[in-house]
């Protein structure tokens, strides 16, 4: 009689994504995109106030760190640890940034890690070869194709920490209404600042579908430009790099190289003059007293890890 293997690792996927799921992932990506490529010539004398612009940055801001604090450093990687209402509400605001549901987003990104640059790794660049045809199909691919595919990452055996939190599970499954909320509510506070329907629906414009597409792609940016150029002044298993240009807009991702030299540091941008926006939140919140058990790099390990020792 032959039995299950219960010994190994589980599977690397766990099943498909539904119809309905998927043609959800169409249209709150390619929607906002549309909106992102319609930007520059509705901007040019039409439909751009200042409390757009105003609205659109401050939901930016909030959104995207989120995302890099909260979905990345801190669910992903335990850079740090919370309390629990920061738990919830770090969850619940980077949902709102509409880059996936939370589990979804933390197996992803740490099959990414465990696989990174190499077969399984869900957005290398490298996936189809190094010609210049086979980079700039990867670069796709490790941009935005790699969200269009239906395998789903097994959360058993990635995030088995989140799937046993009801917390978690909890915003997990509330996705679909946050990524309602987050384009509602810009366009509510577009109608209070201005009183007006056509105040509402500029903002949900700028605040919302435009705003949400260009979290995206600097997010995205992060996994495709970072895994092909920069500088790699330390030592990681892969071709993560550093890309200066990205660093203020991607609150300090950008710094990737020691990211995956020392994926739970809570600091990326660790050299003189590195902008790591996103660490100098959680040194805030680490003062406010909302997390503790911070994994500040040391000057130590970081000479362990140069490329130069």
């Amino acid at each position: 009689m032959v039995t299950a293997n219960t010994t190994g690792p589980k599977p690397m996927l766990a099943g498909r994504r539904g119809p309905g799921p998927q043609l959800a992932v169409y249209l709150f990506i390619l929607g906002p995109f549309a909106a992102l490529l319609a930007a520059v010539p509705l901007s040019w004398g039409w439909g751009l106030r200042w409390w757009d612009l105003a609205l659109a940055a401050g939901w930016y801001v909030l959104t995207i760190l989120s995302v890099t604090v909260g979905y990345h450093r801190y669910f992903t990687h335990g850079a740090f640890r919370a309390r629990r209402w920061m738990r919830i509400t770090l969850a619940v605001a980077a949902s709102m940034s509409v880059q996936g549901p939370i589990l979804h987003w933390v197996a992803d990104h740490r099959r990414h890690h465990a696989f990174s640059d190499r077969e399984g790794d869900p957005h290398s660049p490298w996936a189809f070869g190094t010609s210049p045809a086979a980079l700039a199909r990867g670069f796709w691919h490790a941009h935005m194709g790699w969200v269009f595919e239906r395998d789903l990452t097994n959360q058993q055996r990635f995030a088995p920490d989140l799937l046993a939190d009801p917390d978690i599970r909890l915003v997990h499954r509330l996705f679909g209404p946050l990524t309602v909320l987050t384009f509602a509510l810009p366009a509510l506070m577009g109608w209070a600042i201005t009183g007006t329907a056509w105040g509402a629906c500029t903002a949900f414009f700028w605040a919302g579908l435009v705003r949400v597409a260009f979290a995206h792609h600097v997010t995205w940016s992060v996994n495709s430009i970072c895994h092909i150029v920069g500088e790699r002044p330390f030592r990681s298993r892969d071709k993560a790099a550093n890309f200066w240009p990205l660093a203020i807009l991607s609150m300090g991702e950008s710094w990737h190289n020691l990211h995956h030299a020392d994926p739970t540091c809570a600091r990326h941008g660790v050299k003189r003059g590195q902008i790591d926006i996103s660490a100098r939140t959680i040194w805030l919140f680490e003062k406010l007293g909302w997390v503790h058990n911070v994994r500040w790099p040391t000057p130590q390990r970081l000479s362990r890890l140069s490329s130069e020792g």
